[in-house]
């Protein structure tokens, strides 16, 4: 029985992929924003230079909301386990469920204990112990980055389980199971790709700002801050994307086969297909656009080594290639888009127009949301080149649905739309008006309005004058 012509199995992979889609935005940004929080707030100590501080309290605001909307969408998600896909819980609960479980026990409990003194605490206990929590809360999002991806990644490349005899997975070596030979290479890839996400968002807010008022002192600080980690990070991310295309390739060739559009086996060096639209029923890449032996030097840095094919694989364990094809492109034409960015901003600050040049602003400023789409095309690459196995190789998508019917999942699925572009998409646009605020205090336009009225900002000690040459900090 099907509903709108689809299965049950599929509805629920719709209704998996959509809500993961709406959470992971806003991981990808509280992540990295965790860290330009405690890099900010130790700035302020060092230096006392207000502007830090009024950045401080500019994106504390931001990283609050895309935290609170983060757990609120996970805690949702998580719920599908038990939903749609119970007989995977049923199976591969003793491995997958410990490990999200450590995630809540060391990361959540962390950010959740020290979450309110860094965004309300200051004033009450004082600027050191503050700046342990802002870092605590930091550290806690890349401990929850750490656990949710070795989990997934140990669904990629299985390892350290055995089954038994109901032919459940089962824990052999806990150490293989979560450092799996993908774990190393997906987790420096994800972390990578939230702090160019939050740089990339930084820096678009930065470069609107400087387009409105190129003087603001703050707008030019993170526009400053975020082209150094577009510049410094982006190269990174492309060679730690490369180490771990080799590990796919090793681990999940089927995978590989599918992202670059190769049916055939290329015995002698494999082409590299620009663009191409593939016809799975065929077997064929149409309207290929190649470059010979470029595919080869890339995956296997020797230009006449062979590449297998989608054909090598029997039929049904193969992936979809369509999907992979065209989502690993636009997430590699962004990753060049970002190193331009970042190389242009160079040239721009050795000659000292980084910012003046209206020019480099507009196109930061488009390339605002390109980390949270790139992360997006990464996630549909991997997850739907994993197809059609839950775990791969072992157990397969089919096999791991609960027993529901198509009208069931697709009732709900309807709902999770309606609710989600409901909720999130309010959520979506207030954190659209925060970053059009200028990012300054209250203060600075009212201090002869009234006491200090911005969130997290009261009159205090750490804001009084303490130098005794009358500058209030």
């Amino acid at each position: 029985m099907t509903f709108l012509g689809m299965s049950a199995e599929l509805l629920a992979r719709i209704q998996f992929a959509f809500t993961i889609s709406f959470h992971f935005i806003f991981p990808a940004i509280s992540i990295g924003t965790a860290s330009y929080l405690a890099v900010l707030n130790a700035m302020w100590l060092w230096t006392r230079d207000e502007a830090y501080l009024k950045l401080f309290e500019y994106w504390k605001t931001i990283f609050a909301m895309t935290f609170g909307m983060g757990v609120v969408s996970g805690i949702v998600m998580s719920y599908q386990f038990g939903t749609n896909w119970s007989v995977f819980s049923e199976k591969a609960g003793a491995v997958i469920g410990p490990l999200m479980g450590y995630e809540v026990l060391t990361a959540f409990f962390l950010e959740a204990g020290f979450l309110g003194i860094a965004l309300f605490g200051r004033q009450r206990v004082g600027d050191k112990m503050h700046m342990v929590a802002v870092a605590m809360v930091a550290i806690g999002t890349l401990i929850s980055a750490t656990w949710i991806t070795s989990a997934n990644s140990w669904m990629h490349t299985p390892a350290g389980y055995s089954i038994d005899a109901n032919g459940n997975f089962v824990p052999a070596d806990w150490w293989a199971i979560v450092f799996n030979p993908s774990f190393p290479y997906r987790m420096v890839h994800t972390v990578l790709a939230a702090f160019l996400t939050t740089a990339f968002v930084v820096g678009g807010v930065g470069a609107w700002h400087l387009l409105h008022d190129r003087t603001n002192r703050q707008a030019r600080i993170m526009f400053s801050m975020a082209m150094w980690m577009a510049a410094l990070v982006t190269p990174a991310q492309i060679f730690v994307g490369d180490m771990h295309g080799l590990n796919t390739l090793e681990h999940q060739p089927a995978k590989i086969a599918a992202m670059e559009g190769h049916y055939e086996t290329h015995p002698d060096g494999a082409p590299l297909i620009l663009f191409g639209i593939p016809d799975d029923k065929a077997e064929v890449t149409r309207y290929a656009l190649e470059i010979p032996k470029l595919g080869s030097l890339i995956l296997r840095h020797d230009p006449n080594a062979e590449i297998k094919g989608l054909k090598a694989f029997p039929r049904e364990d193969r992936p979809p290639a369509m999907m992979p094809f065209f989502t690993f492109r636009i997430m590699v034409a962004l990753g060049m888009l970002m190193l331009a960015i970042g190389m242009w901003s160079l040239w721009a600050r050795w000659r000292g127009t980084l910012y003046t040049n209206k020019t480099l602003h507009r196109a930061a400023l488009c390339m605002g949301p390109s980390g949270l789409i790139a992360v997006l095309a990464g996630w549909y690459t991997t997850e739907v080149g994993r197809q059609p196995f839950t775990i791969y190789g072992l157990m397969r998508t089919s096999e791991s649905i609960s027993p529901l019917a198509a009208q069931s999942v697709g009732t709900s699925l309807i709902a999770f739309i309606c609710v989600y572009f409901a909720v999130f998409g309010a959520g979506t646009f207030y954190l659209i008006k925060l970053m059009a605020r200028p990012p300054v205090l209250l203060e600075d336009h009212e201090l002869d309005k009234g006491p200090i009225r911005t969130a997290g900002i009261t009159p205090g000690p750490a804001q009084q004058d303490t130098q005794g040459d009358g500058h209030v900090v």
